[in-house]
C-alpha cells in the first residue's frame, strides 16, 4: 500500500503513454507544439515494468492518457500485457478523442480495456474546428458509437468549458445527450498551466453559471447522492433522463481531500499534484538498472510527500508543463 503524509491511500495511476496528439485544442497545447523525441519517453517494456511495480504497491486502478493515447504504437497489444499484470479484477480505462475508436474500440475492449472517457467540447463542427483546429467531430460521434458497441461502459463524455468558445448553447446542446443516452456527460472548468495560464484563467466557466444554464434550458437538475462529490465530480440528473451530469470544478471548488492518484508522465515522472510543478524521476534511475525494490522505495517516498492540494488560490501556478505533456 501507498499511504501519503495525510493518510490517504494512493492506489490510482494515471500513465501519459504519449506527449503526441491529432488534434490541437486551443486549451490544451499550441499549433506548432514541439513534442519530445521518442527515446526521452517511456519504452514499451519500461512502461509494463512500473505497472508491475506500482500493481505490488497497491494500486488498483489505472487510466491511460496523453496527449492521444490511441496515437500510441502497441496500443492494443500494451493493454494486453497491462491487463496480465493486473489481474481481472483491477480497472483500465483511458481518456481519449475518439477520434481511432471507431477501428480500435473492440480490439482494446477484447484486450482488457474497461472503459473510456471521451473528450468532446462541442456538437458544431464549426466550433469544433476553432477549438481543436480539426475538423473531425464525425470521427468523434463515431468513436463514441464504437465504445458503446465494445461495452467499453459506461460511456463517460469530459467537456472543458472555455469562456467565448462553448459555454452558452454548446453547453446545452451536450448536457442534453444524457437524457436519451446512457452516458455520464462531465463538464471540467479549464485549468491553468504554463504559457497559457492567463488565458485559461479568464475564461475559466464555474459549476454555478453552468448549472443555472442547463436548467433554464432543460429543466431542474436533481443532486444524486445527496450532492457529495463522488470521485472527483458532483453529479445530478435531469428529469427523466438515462444518463446524468457531472461537474468537476477543480479550480473553484477543490477536492483534494479525496484525492487518491498520481500521474507518470510520459518521460517518466511521478507528479503527485496535476497542479503543483513537484516531480520525481523514476525512468532515470529505471534505465540506470534500479532494482522493482529499488524503485518501490523511490515511489513510497514520493507519495509519502504528495501534497495536500494544489495553491491556485495562493496564485501558485504550475509553469513547468502544458496539459498533454502531464496527461491530466
Amino acid at each position: 500500500m501507498a499511504v501519503d503524509r495525510f493518510g490517504r491511500n494512493i492506489h490510482y495511476l494515471r500513465i501519459s503513454l504519449t506527449d503526441r496528439c491529432n488534434l490541437r485544442c486551443v486549451y490544451c497545447m499550441p499549433e506548432n507544439m514541439s513534442f519530445e523525441p521518442t527515446a526521452h519517453l517511456l519504452q514499451y517494456d519500461e512502461i509494463l515494468t512500473l505497472m508491475r511495480v506500482f500493481v505490488d504497491l497497491g494500486f488498483d486502478k489505472f487510466r491511460l492518457t496523453g496527449g492521444e493515447p490511441t496515437v500510441y504504437p502497441d496500443i492494443v497489444d500494451l493493454v494486453g500485457e497491462m491487463r496480465g499484470i493486473l489481474g481481472p479484477e483491477g480497472r483500465i480505462a483511458m481518456t481519449t478523442n475518439a477520434v481511432l475508436l471507431p477501428n480500435l474500440a473492440e480490439p482494446l475492449a477484447r484486450a482488457g480495456l474497461n472503459r473510456c472517457n471521451i473528450s468532446l467540447d462541442t456538437l458544431d463542427r464549426e466550433r469544433f474546428k476553432a477549438i481543436t483546429r480539426r475538423d473531425r467531430v464525425e470521427d468523434v460521434f463515431a468513436g463514441i458509437r464504437a465504445a458503446e458497441e465494445a461495452g467499453l461502459l459506461p460511456v463517460k463524455i469530459n467537456t472543458v468549458v472555455v469562456r467565448g468558445f462553448n459555454d452558452e448553447q454548446d453547453v446545452v446542446d451536450i448536457a442534453a445527450l444524457s437524457i436519451d443516452n446512457d452516458w455520464h456527460v462531465r463538464f471540467i472548468e479549464m485549468m491553468p498551466f504554463g504559457e497559457v495560464a492567463d488565458f485559461q484563467q479568464s475564461q475559466i466557466v464555474t459549476e454555478q453559471e453552468l448549472i443555472e444554464r442547463i436548467e433554464c434550458a432543460l429543466g431542474p437538475l436533481e443532486p444524486m447522492y445527496g450532492g457529495r462529490v463522488i470521485g472527483e465530480a458532483r453529479l445530478f440528473r435531469l428529469a427523466g433522463s438515462r444518463g446524468h451530469l457531472g461537474f468537476i470544478s477543480s479550480v473553484t471548488q477543490p477536492f483534494c481531500a479525496s484525492c487518491t492518484r498520481a500521474r507518470l508522465t510520459a518521460d517518466g515522472r511521478l507528479r503527485l499534484c496535476l497542479l503543483r510543478d513537484g516531480e520525481v524521476d523514476v525512468l532515470t534511475p529505471l534505465r540506470q538498472g534500479a532494482t522493482e525494490t529499488e524503485l518501490k522505495a523511490i515511489i513510497r517516498d514520493a507519495v509519502w510527500h504528495k501534497p495536500w492540494g494544489h495553491g491556485l488560490q495562493q496564485n501558485v501556478i504550475p509553469v513547468g508543463r502544458v496539459m498533454s505533456q502531464i496527461g491530466g
